[in-house]
């Protein structure tokens, strides 16, 4: 049986992937009529040949659609506009082990360094704004990190940083960079994380953890108070959609999983491999605003793009 797709999107050609279309449909008439089937993008983004893709470990996409790739290599930060296209890259001064990569309100783009220890914030343009922590000084100091991960944001300006591979706990900081609390220990009981790796804040305002090695999501008010733990994930990426839908990154199992707002599993997709649509360590993932995700992946050194099938 012979599959023609001719979605147009993002101003390029969707793959035609019969085998890969068929395992999301399956997945999805397994797991229920709210699983989303999404459908991969060839050509996006368009990186420039000066530069070349170490592991791609983090990518966000700002409120214009504009995307930007952390990644292993020269130039780390990379900025396209929502076509994909090469815009400007930067950051070689100042990151040593890109980790995360996430983009304000006001279209900042603030990263983590786990070779520095340091948590950076620029401008659309690459201007340096904001530095945290001690640079090349790892520690549980208030004014220190240990390998941080993650940022999100609050609705109130609120910046969570996940501490995650020395310190295993949160750090949360005002708008303007100064900090304000901490929670979280080592360990495996509720409230403690074994390597807290993504941070993502929904509309309701919950700060969702990733505690990647105890392989569970823990969910938080503001103030740092548990609210629930979910379990049978093993979160290295969050993202939330725009419907509030939860995605989450599975390097090792190579796959994305989707969750819904309760944390139920409604249906997971991927196997290891280099073809589009199969992933090779994807650690880290972004949407945008038709609802699109962006796969960043380590060991595949690329990042792919997957449009919603509507």
């Amino acid at each position: 049986m012979k599959h023609l797709i001719h979605f147009i999107h993002l101003g390029r050609r969707i793959v035609s992937c019969a085998p890969f279309l068929f395992l999301l449909a399956a997945s999805a008439a397994a797991w229920g009529a709210d699983a989303i089937v999404f459908t991969p993008v060839v050509g996006i983004p368009q990186v420039p040949a000066e530069i070349t893709l170490g592991g791609c470990s983090a990518v966000a996409v700002d409120d214009q659609g504009e995307i930007y790739l952390f990644h292993r290599g020269k130039s780390p930060i990379i900025r396209f506009d929502a076509s994909g296209k090469f815009v400007r890259a930067w950051g070689d001064d100042l990151i040593s082990k890109p980790h995360g990569i996430r983009v304000d309100k006001d279209r900042n783009v603030w990263v983590t360094c786990t070779g520095h220890h340091v948590v950076l914030k620029y401008s659309p343009e690459g201007q340096l704004l904001l530095a945290l922590g001690s640079a090349d000084k790892p520690g549980p100091g208030l004014d220190q990190f240990d390998r941080p991960t993650d940022i999100a944001f609050g609705p109130r300006g609120e910046v969570y940083v996940s501490d995650g591979y020395g310190n295993s706990r949160v750090m949360e900081f005002d708008r303007r960079g100064v900090f304000v609390k901490t929670w979280g220990k080592p360990g495996n009981g509720p409230g403690e994380f074994d390597l807290p790796h993504s941070i993502r804040v929904d509309a309701k305002g919950r700060v969702l953890v990733g505690d990647r090695e105890n392989k569970r999501i823990q969910l938080f008010d503001g103030d740092g108070k548990l609210l629930d733990i979910w379990t049978g994930v093993s979160p290295y990426g969050l993202e939330i959609d725009r419907d509030g839908t939860i995605f989450v990154a599975e390097a090792l199992a190579h796959q994305i999983v989707q969750l819904d707002s309760n944390g139920k599993i409604v249906h997971r997709w991927g196997e290891k491999g280099s073809a589009p649509g199969q992933f090779d360590g994807c650690h880290m993932l972004g949407s945008n605003s038709h609802g699109d995700l962006f796969v960043a992946e380590v060991d595949g050194r690329r990042m792919q793009t997957f449009v919603r099938r509507r």
